[in-house]
């Protein structure tokens, strides 16, 4: 698993439709939305791909984009509700389904 500023930086199409689809929101007149449902628009209603994925885009960083979306955007604050960031992220060491490492031979 990569960091979110690189997953970030290396797929500004992800965010750009991110910021489209959530402005729309609340153009719509939504008090309060989901990062999901968001995800769920950019996958099912748009061609992106994200960089070096085998899928479209990624789940694990809906939480991510919608913190950026409401630091970047002030009058979005509180738009999502998000849990409390424990820590920072690490990188993860990929598994199995075991949750055994996997090493690359």
């Amino acid at each position: 698993m990569i960091d979110f500023d690189k997953y970030d930086r290396d797929n500004p199409q992800i965010w750009e439709m991110f910021v489209e689809l959530t402005k729309e929101a609340k153009k719509k007149g939504f008090q309060h939305y989901s990062a999901n449902g968001i995800f769920e628009q950019i996958r099912w209603h748009t061609g992106i791909v994200a960089e070096g994925e085998s899928y479209k885009i990624s789940n694990n960083y809906r939480p991510d984009y919608a913190r950026k979306m409401m630091n970047t955007f002030p009058e979005f604050r509180g738009f999502f509700r998000i849990k409390q960031l424990q820590q920072e992220r690490e990188p993860q060491e990929p598994t199995d389904l075991f949750g055994e490492p996997v090493h690359n031979l």
